[in-house]
């Protein structure tokens, strides 16, 4: 960006005062960075789920308050937060095309005719269980079962053992048995039968 954004000692006094709980000074914060924090985030995602990031963000800003440190400057945070709302956001919508590519693959081969809202619940089910995982039971196990990479492709690409990634991944499925515990012969069909 060209121009500054911030005028520093002045963001910082009606940042000091939301912090405070001043409700005004939260609105007035709110009209004053909402557009050109939107149009930030735009460089990442579209603009529907730029406002909604930022809406969710400034609600959060809100809430936490009292708990929030700015390290270095006011601009940098808050600049930094949208970065990685995004990149959460990018991340989440990856990991739904890929769950919900393999359950919908998986399932035509299995049934004549897939029910689409079967689909989307058992997807919704599928990512809730995953993102209740440590990362790295996760990683390992998204590059196996809907990546379709091998243990040992997997080693190489993370920079360790085929071992540690065989744990990680009967680690992962040991949490999706009891998480997707509803939902295992379904289950059973898309991911295969080593969940249980």
């Amino acid at each position: 960006m060209t121009k500054q954004m911030y005028q520093n000692t002045e963001d910082e006094r009606l940042f000091d005062s939301l912090q405070r709980g001043n409700k005004k000074a939260f609105n007035t914060f709110f009209l004053r960075y909402y557009p050109v924090l939107c149009a930030y985030a735009t460089q990442f995602v579209g603009m529907n789920d730029a406002e909604e990031l930022i809406q969710d963000m400034m609600v959060g800003i809100w809430e936490r308050r009292k708990e929030i440190v700015v390290d270095s400057s006011l601009n940098g945070y808050l600049f930094r937060a949208v970065k990685n709302k995004c990149i959460n956001h990018i991340e989440k919508l990856r990991l739904h095309e890929q769950v919900h590519s393999f359950i919908a693959g998986n399932w035509q081969s299995q049934f004549e005719d897939p029910d689409f809202y079967i689909v989307e619940e058992l997807t919704q089910k599928i990512e809730e269980a995953l993102a209740k995982l440590p990362e790295t039971y996760r990683e390992a196990f998204v590059m196996n079962r809907i990546d379709g990479k091998t243990y040992n492709e997997i080693a190489e690409a993370l920079g360790m053992s085929s071992k540690t990634i065989d744990y990680r991944i009967q680690q992962a499925l040991k949490s999706l048995r009891v998480e997707l515990k509803d939902y295992l012969p379904l289950v059973l069909i898309l991911i295969g039968d080593n969940i249980v």
